[in-house]
């Protein structure tokens, strides 16, 4: 299935992944990444969040020793070379590390993977082996103090020297994380010169050695999280840098930065789940252990209502999230037996499914913000203390709406990227977005329900992907080359379809789980899904009324509010009864259990 080709499509419960899935090599390496999280990792969290000199070097050291650097790299360049899937399972594990993780991921992510997907193979042979060791640390350096989300805008330079064999880089980098002790940065500049063709100018992309002569390191930034992490400006002062350390095509570094945040994005929501599985732990824990009025207080209605809510969310966008890794790994597979290489491959696939890696960073991170926001209000006046674990958590977790592109220009490249496919005639939007607009004339069909189980829960799926397809093209149809300028509907579009994608993803693994072990033992999973589906078609409804007010009027916006009223429908859901039975399994296990 192509990317967003979901919106007009039915799936197969037997077609998608989910953790269920994970192989026992896969469950083994989340495994091991635990271990260590849980060894070295949660021991220090005091002493990393206070940059204790070379604790956090030393930590990615071991982290190297065991192999968690280089999974994701091919065996010839000194990697594991484990699969997608496996490399998902680690991302979630290693979510649970606070601010380390942020210095494992940078390093592993966009600090290693741009060198594995665009260098030349002496670039790879000579660098890919020591990141994957750990004996070089990598950072990414792309914002700017006046380019942040506008990347483009960058005005660090790069010039060719007279003699043709290095460029010299002088500019400024800002939020560089590991900038305090990487010992290779890959640098974005704007390579320009009257002695250089065009297509040899523009925005490029740089390996660039910290031992360079003219780089400075700036101090440590004092932040409001992830405090663990090193985060400082960088500064390059006529920086030699050999020629053949340029990365990529010279000109073309938009397509390494942008491509690199594909699979960053989708980084992100898996490690945010691994943090969000963790903050529940904790507070259902201390909700059990925690004693008020003769009784624990999981025992009250309001804390079981919140427990219920953060595990809700958590199984939604974990489904979710296997669901795109499993997607991104088979297009990646089918590119590689056609003949492109492993790195090809996998960029390839990440960009195919560039839609929903955008999602996915906006309901991860929006996902974890409420889950360590209620773990605060479970601790009471503790969460609010730094000698508990909720008030870490609640810092750390603010920066992931911001990393990786904000979650607002994630929000508009979901529908602009929608938009430009559809008119490449890559998806077709046209057809089934006609058929909702002649269903919208016609007589609702009042024949008989299906009462089999799961028909009304597709159903409203089905529908609410009409309801999707009915505003943006009426949008498209009547704004548009101007939509683009209407920041808010696109916004709301955007939330209509992260909703559907993350109900459908708890569904079809609700209907998966129980296809393999029976309802019995797969109740809880229908639990979730029936009160996050009632939940998303009242705010799917709400973002459609917002979007529908915006650009239309009379008859046509009576019409389209009737239509929205038809695709939101749905039956009666007890989410009381529900969110109670969810906490109740979550407050006898003491933890996650799903």
């Amino acid at each position: 299935m192509k990317g967003g080709e979901w919106l007009i499509k039915e799936i197969a419960p037997e077609d998608i992944f989910t953790p269920s899935d994970l192989d026992e090599e896969s469950r083994m390496m989340a495994d091991v990444a635990h271990e260590f999280i849980e060894k070295e990792i949660w021991p220090h969290v005091e002493d990393i969040d206070k940059q204790k000199p070379g604790l956090v070097q030393e930590l990615l050291d071991k982290a190297g020793e065991m192999g968690l650097l280089g999974t994701a790299l091919p065996e010839k360049y000194g990697g594991l070379g484990k699969g997608f899937n496996t490399n998902t399972a680690i991302s979630v594990a290693i979510g649970k590390s606070n601010s380390f993780g942020v210095s494992l991921a940078a390093h592993t992510g966009i600090g290693t993977l741009p060198i594995l997907y665009y260098g030349t193979e002496a670039q790879r042979q000579q660098y890919l082996p020591k990141l994957a060791t750990g004996e070089l640390k990598a950072a990414y350096c792309l914002t700017e103090p006046g380019s942040g989300s506008d990347a483009l805008a960058a005005r660090t330079k790069a010039e060719l020297s007279e003699d043709g064999n290095h460029y010299l880089l002088t500019g400024q980098k800002m939020w560089i994380t590991n900038g305090g002790f990487a010992d290779l940065f890959i640098v974005f500049a704007q390579i320009s010169g009257d002695n250089l063709p065009d297509d040899k100018q523009g925005f490029s992309a740089f390996i660039v050695s910290a031992d360079s002569e003219g780089l400075k390191r700036g101090d440590e930034e004092r932040k409001m999280g992830i405090k663990g992490s090193s985060t400082t400006q960088i500064f390059f002062d006529n920086v030699k840098v050999p020629k053949e350390n340029l990365l990529g095509d010279a000109g073309k570094g938009a397509k390494i930065a942008f491509n690199i945040l594909n699979i960053g994005r989708f980084k992100l929501c898996a490690m945010v789940v691994g943090g969000a599985i963790t903050c529940l732990n904790r507070s259902v824990q201390y909700a059990n252990e925690r004693q008020q009025f003769g009784q624990a207080i999981s025992g009250f209605g309001a804390i079981q209502h919140k427990l219920a809510e953060q595990a809700i969310l958590i199984f939604a966008t974990e489904s979710a999230t296997y669901r795109v890794s499993d997607l991104i790994r088979q297009k990646g597979q089918e590119m590689e037996d056609a003949g492109s290489e492993y790195s090809e491959a996998l960029m390839g696939a990440a960009e195919e499914y560039a839609i929903e890696c955008a999602m996915l960073k906006v309901l991860g991170s929006e996902m974890l913000d409420y889950v360590v926001d209620e773990m605060v209000q479970i601790y009471g006046g503790y969460g609010y203390s730094e000698e508990y674990p909720a008030a870490r958590a609640y810092r750390d977790s603010r920066i992931n709406r911001i990393f990786e592109g904000t979650n607002e220009i994630n929000r508009l490249l979901t529908v602009d990227m929608l938009m430009k496919r559809a008119l490449k005639g890559q998806l077709d939007l046209m057809g089934p977005a006609k058929a909702v607009q002649a269903e919208l004339m016609s007589i609702p069909d009042f024949g008989e329900s299906d009462e089999s189980p799961f028909a009304a829960e597709l159903k409203a799926i089905a529908n609410t992907k009409k309801a999707i397809l009915m505003v943006a093209g009426a949008a498209a149809q009547k704004l548009m080359q101007d939509l683009e300028k209407e920041q808010e509907i696109i916004m709301d579009i955007t939330d209509m379809m992260i909703k559907v994608f993350a109900a459908e993803s708890a569904l079809l693994r609700t209907m998966k789980r129980t296809g393999s072990s029976g309802e019995d033992e797969s109740s809880p999973y229908m639990w979730m899904t029936q009160v996050y589906l009632s939940d998303a078609l009242e705010q799917i409804n709400l973002c459609g009324k917002h979007a529908i007010a915006a650009f239309t009027h009379g008859d046509e916006q009576r019409m389209m509010l009737m239509g929205l009223k038809r695709f939101t429908k749905f039956k009666i859901v007890n989410t009381v009864a529900l969110r109670r039975k969810i906490a109740g399994k979550l407050i006898e296990s003491g933890k996650w259990v799903f």
